[in-house]
């Protein structure tokens, strides 16, 4: 029922927002059937985008089409949304009834007005937000340094086995751990290579010693990625990365999303888990990469200390193993008491984490709606729709993604990406007389 709704409403918005068209213009009537049919034109390529009947077109004809296409679909709710306010002026006498009738005034008023609206609004989403937070725990982490060994340790995972990094040694770190996190890159036709470039050299400037991506690193077609060689983009990124699929990747097609994971230098967590740690007192040589299909056992650390990521499957997948399962796993594989992080893409059920004693989750998927009044019905829909919350002990970031959905504009809402310092708590002593 809702999806019937879901699919009617733009239609009706848009003979709305035609008939208003219409009788507005003060032009002859040939050069209202071209602007109200180009408008018509343009929300049905959004349909064509759906299709995936662009990935056979031109890549230049492509993006235009996607971004007109997609782009219509914002214009309509505001053009909506005012000549509702508009016609509500009317009924109670504020709007005289010649500013909707042929009116050159408040034609070209509205048309400014709107062009202005989009044009903030795109460049607001170009200006992608730093967003800073601080992270303590009084479990034992590590001394962060530029090099990096790999052991593999047993994980259940469709992708493989997970993975165990050595990323130094020491039992105190010399200065908090630094992790870059994101969420929604949506690369495609909107989002190129070029776009891709500028975040990753943001990402770099950071320093980070970890960098965590929460699914929908894809958008609707593989193509574009695949055409621009975006994932050797990815492989610049100058820290590991790990990251979970979003619904958007089986909306890519799964398998295809994997794959492009695997060339990007991505470590995909998909139901499984990695560990980011160091042993005491020293480091353990790596270990040889294991066989295809082959599990290699290493031995848990005398005192671990460091990082437990968990990598949830998208809950598209109505398959996927439940977090506590997925935290029995890791404890049975690599006992200790890890600091754990974990990603999955759609905030719902955040009571998990917090049962499973998760010290921390960063979700995204929401994009707090995009723009403003849809940023309200999300902040209505989820627990926590974006930014900071908790709940007992663990910590959430939901964000609202570095890239976007269709349309580049951000009003009321913001695109950025996280950067956060984790640092052990220090206890000292009172002193004493």
């Amino acid at each position: 029922m809702w999806m019937i709704v879901f699919l009617i409403l733009p239609f009706l918005g848009v003979a709305y927002c035609a008939w208003h068209v219409w009788m507005l213009l003060p032009l002859a009537r040939l050069w209202r059937l071209l602007i109200v049919g180009l408008g018509i034109g343009s929300f049905l390529l959004m349909f064509l985008n759906f299709s995936r009947a662009i990935d056979r077109m031109p890549m230049p004809i492509a993006r235009l089409c996607y971004d007109i296409g997609n782009s219509s679909l914002f214009v309509m709710l505001y053009l909506t949304m005012l000549f509702l306010l508009l016609d509500m002026g009317r009924l109670v006498h504020v709007v005289p009834r010649h500013w909707l009738h042929q009116n050159v005034y408040s034609s070209v008023v509205i048309a400014g007005g709107l062009f202005m609206v989009f044009l903030l609004g795109n460049i607001h989403y170009n200006n992608k937000v730093r967003k800073t937070i601080r992270l303590t725990t009084t479990k034992p982490l590590f001394r962060p340094a530029p090099a990096a060994s790999s052991a593999t340790v047993p994980g259940a995972s469709a992708s493989g086995p997970a993975s165990a990094a050595d990323v130094g040694a020491g039992p105190v770190p010399a200065r908090p751990l630094r992790i870059v996190m994101m969420s929604d890159l949506h690369l495609g036709y909107h989002n190129p290579r070029r776009e891709l470039a500028r975040w990753v050299d943001m990402v770099n400037a950071e320093r980070p010693d970890v960098v965590l991506i929460a699914g929908d690193i894809i958008d609707m077609s593989i193509r574009p990625l695949i055409e621009e060689d975006m994932a050797a983009e990815l492989r610049r990124i100058g820290a590991p990365v790990y990251a979970c699929l979003g619904n958007h990747e089986y909306y890519s097609g799964e398998p295809l999303a994997q794959q492009f994971y695997r060339d990007a230098g991505i470590h995909l967590l998909r139901d499984t888990f990695a560990i980011i740690s160091s042993s005491h007192p020293a480091v353990p040589p790596p270990l040889p990469s294991p066989s295809p299909g082959s599990q290699s056992a290493v031995l848990p650390p005398t005192h671990p200390a460091g990082l437990l990521i968990i990598g949830r499957d998208d809950r598209t997948n109505r398959h996927r193993k439940t977090l506590e399962r997925i935290m029995t796993e890791a404890k049975e594989t690599v006992p200790g008491e890890y600091y754990t992080i974990l990603l999955d893409h759609q905030p719902y059920d955040l009571e998990q984490a917090e049962k499973a004693s998760v010290d921390f989750q960063l979700s995204g998927h929401t994009h707090r709606g995009q723009v403003w009044p849809i940023s309200r019905i999300t902040d209505r829909l989820y627990e926590c729709s974006w930014g900071e919350w908790q709940r007992g002990a663990t910590r959430y970031y939901i964000s609202s993604g570095i890239g976007i959905w269709g349309g580049k504009f951000r009003i009321g809402t913001q695109s950025e990406y996280v950067v956060a310092e984790l640092e052990e708590e220090t206890f000292q002593l009172p002193k004493t007389k």
